[in-house]
């Protein structure tokens, strides 16, 4: 590394190592191996168990955390989080990491995890910030053992090299930085909530309920399949990958920019629903709703793009997707050998729905265009927030901008 940070760090700073640091009072643990706790050990209802793919940036994503027993917990006493311990992944994207929150205390650090405890001297809230420095994360990903799976473990976590305020200041860049993660989660919670009213409203109409009679309809009366769109016209156009559908929110908070390659095509209005295990039983699923008017976007060949009809409100297509009758019958028709099943367009078209009223179903539509705008905004908003703390955070973490200097900025966002 970070030579450039710690010789940019002001002279009073102290320079020690993760280890060192951690060794009062704190340490650097592995999780527990997989001899320890078995995939027949998971329950339904129990203490969550934190595994790599619930570790998101800076937070522990809990859509599809696994769970264990209280005599599992208690058997693995030695692997508990404590709020303020910083849990890692051992493998893949190495330098993710995450706060463990007051809520989370007594969770597990689980398999292919590791569990940073802070020692005395030093802000949890800081150190995690710290940690998240870009270039704390490439000195992570220089010393991670590995030609194709990057792995982790204590020795090279410990060796990590930290320069550490005194404690007052610690605190003061933690709460800086904080504010503005803080809007963000509120930001999140209230898109959250808009979504399950909305879909609330959705099983309303009836789409949820099993059709019966002369009210039971083709899906495909109300929604389109992999429409035929026009090749992209942008030299770069808009791509979505897998990893930026989300389990259980709208948005698509990322995207990139590519040679057109292939891949289904989409636009503003359609929604993306992921066709290939375990990321159709995960839940992936996102509406488009960030691009230009008439602009068209490429998405993952795993990928099967859903369109409303005309008449039919943009929602009911997202809302229809999220549908657990809907998504069972998707997964019932997935093929494929063990680890690659997939389901075709063709096979999720063949579904029958109770024809919804034409009143309700404009209803909804006013009701969920209105509250969409509402959670893009949001998320935008979100975006904008978590640049603005990237950009403050290298510079608060090198000495080479003051808290006293960012407040202001921080206030007007926050």
């Amino acid at each position: 590394m970070s030579d450039v940070l710690l010789s940019q760090a002001p002279n009073e700073w102290r320079r020690t190592t993760l280890a060192t640091a951690c060794a009062d009072g704190g340490d650097i643990q592995t999780g527990p191996f997989g001899s320890q706790l078995h995939a027949s050990d998971y329950v339904d209802e129990g203490i969550p168990s934190v595994m790599p793919q619930d570790i998101g940036d800076n937070v522990i994503r809990e859509d599809e955390i696994a769970r264990i027993t209280p005599e599992d917990a208690k058997r693995l006493a030695k692997y508990l989080l404590r709020a303020g311990d910083i849990v890692y992944s051992r493998r893949g994207d190495v330098t993710r990491r995450a706060l463990v929150r007051p809520e989370q205390d007594g969770w597990l650090c689980g398999t292919g995890c590791l569990r940073v405890r802070p020692g005395r001297g030093m802000d949890s809230r800081f150190l995690s910030y710290y940690l998240g420095h870009p270039e704390v994360r490439g000195w992570i990903t220089r010393h991670a053992v590995g030609a194709t799976m990057p792995n982790l473990n204590t020795r090279i976590l410990g060796a990590v090299p930290l320069v550490l305020p005194e404690p007052e200041e610690q605190l003061a860049i933690a709460n800086v930085l904080g504010a503005l993660d803080d809007k963000i989660a509120v930001n999140e919670h209230i898109a959250e909530t808009y979504e399950q009213l909305l879909r609330l409203r959705f099983a309303a109409l009836g789409l949820s309920d099993e059709p019966g009679g002369d009210a039971a309809v083709a899906v495909t009366e109300l929604v389109e399949f992999n429409p035929k769109v026009a090749k992209p016209s942008a030299e770069e156009p808009v791509y979505v990958d897998m990893a930026a559908l989300q389990t259980s929110r709208a948005g698509i908070p990322v995207w990139t920019r590519r040679a057109p390659k292939s891949g289904p095509r989409f636009m503003n209005g359609d929604t993306l629903l992921a066709r290939i295990t375990p990321c159709l039983e995960n839940g992936k699923t996102g509406f488009v709703n960030f691009m230009e008017d008439g602009e068209v976007g490429l998405g993952s060949t795993e990928f099967i793009v859903m369109r409303s009809r005309h008449g039919v409100p943009a929602e009911v297509s997202y809302f229809l997707a999220r549908d657990g009758r809907f998504r069972e019958h998707a997964i019932r028709n997935m093929v494929g050998t063990s680890g690659r099943q997939r389901v075709s367009a063709a096979d999720v078209a063949n579904y029958f729905v109770n024809r919804p009223e034409v009143d309700a179903l404009a209803a909804f539509g006013r009701e969920a265009e209105v509250a969409f705008a509402y959670m893009k905004s949001l998320q935008g908003e979100n975006r904008n927030l978590a640049t603005l703390r990237d950009t403050l955070l290298p510079q608060l973490m090198s000495g080479r901008l003051r808290v006293k200097d960012t407040e202001k900025i921080v206030e007007d966002h926050a």
